[in-house]
């Protein structure tokens, strides 16, 4: 089953993600990919590291002549930055010694990690939890989503709030104008307040969170399980967009309101027509039910914690004279939501690309199409 892993370190020569498990015949193109790493480069409040790195991927295993092998693919992206920490993040030993971080931030996995690890460097904790990791899971996420576009499956986001300001999200989400706004919102009224937000955050040495959707469509029925609780597919995209950097909760469909609702103004009434086969009249389960997509849009929201780096420190410990000090600083970002969706799109897409693989079977992408379009048929 298709599966990733990725390696390097935020300020290190290169990031490295290898993606095993695509099905033979995939067209790749790494201007694809690329075009998502420019997005998740993107978003108002982002720091001064964006201007330093262009990233772009290099495909240098499992695909030739523009297609999958059927073997594993391996990407790499250069980080430009590393330049200019060379002797600090050399992977040699080249007898230099970095001057040590030792003051942890609140909020960040500097202290538990070091604890964890027993470092006395705090730069060994921060330089793989930095959310630069996931420009390897965007990359990843490109192979998933050429993947999921041959069966007709289109994964987007979009930012639905932003610190205390919450859009009006219209029934039918305009994607290109989505893509246009600085904070990729689809609604124009509340994205000059977001904006103003995020200014404000800035002039106070502070960070914003907010929360983003994910929204796949064209999902066939039947991707997923009951069967055992760590195979429905509903926890495993939890499991995906809980592991980005700072989300601190997701939510399926309308799951947070409808806890609070009565099951009549709840449930997705299920109808069916010659032309569309059996639809829902509403979508409020998100597109899975019982851990299965039911064939409506799947819908995952994750809720994104402001990040920790601030301009204005918090107070905090130092991990080697235990004294309080104010938390260390390094050049960071205001608000990461616009982008953490381009992230999320890149989870999502992995998770269902998997189980439309657990689903359809197959070595080649040939087999896999055959193989939906038998099934598919059995459900008219």
């Amino acid at each position: 089953m298709l599966r990733f892993l990725t390696a390097g370190e935020s300020h290190g020569p290169r990031l490295t993600v290898i993606v095993d498990g695509l099905p033979a015949g995939l067209r790749v193109r790494a201007a694809d990919i690329d075009a998502d790493l420019r997005r998740r480069q993107g978003g108002y409040g982002r720091g001064g590291r964006q201007q330093i790195e262009r990233d772009t991927v290099e495909i240098v295993g499992g695909v030739r002549l523009g297609r999958t092998l059927g073997t594993p693919v391996a990407l790499a992206v250069t980080n430009r930055d590393f330049a200019n920490w060379e002797k600090t993040m050399s992977p040699l030993p080249t007898g230099f010694a970095p001057t040590k971080v030792t003051r942890v931030r609140p909020g960040h996995a500097d202290l538990a990690g070091a604890l964890k690890y027993g470092f006395d460097d705090v730069r060994n904790v921060l330089e793989r939890a930095s959310a630069r990791e996931t420009t390897s899971r965007v990359a990843a996420g490109g192979l998933a989503k050429a993947l999921l576009r041959e069966f007709g499956i289109e994964v987007r986001s979009f930012v639905r709030s932003l610190g205390e300001v919450v859009a009006r999200v219209p029934e039918e989400v305009d994607w290109t104008a989505v893509e246009a706004s600085p904070v990729r919102t689809p609604d124009p009224e509340s994205e000059a307040r977001m904006i103003a937000a995020v200014d404000a955050a800035r002039a106070g040495g502070d960070t914003l969170g907010g929360v983003f959707t994910v929204v796949a469509t064209g999902v066939p029925v039947g991707l997923g399980t009951y069967a055992q609780w760590d195979e429905r597919l509903d926890a495993a995209l939890g499991h995906a967009v809980l592991s980005i950097p700072a989300v601190k909760g997701v939510e399926i469909g309308d799951g947070v309101a409808a806890a609070a609702l009565p099951g009549s103004l709840v449930h997705d009434q299920p109808r069916y027509s010659a032309e569309r086969g059996f639809f829902h009249l509403s979508n409020r389960q998100g597109g899975l039910t019982g851990g299965i997509t039911d064939g409506m849009p799947v819908v995952v929201s994750g809720y994104l914690k402001p990040i920790s780096t601030l301009k204005q420190p918090l107070t905090s410990v130092d991990l080697v004279t235990r004294e309080e000090i104010q938390a260390h600083y390094e050049r960071s970002d205001i608000c990461v939501v616009p982008a953490a969706g381009v992230i999320g799109e890149a989870m999502v897409a992995l998770t269902l690309a998997r189980a439309l693989q657990r689903k359809t079977g197959g070595d080649s992408l040939r087999e896999m199409k055959r193989n939906l379009a038998a099934y598919l048929r059995t459900v008219r």
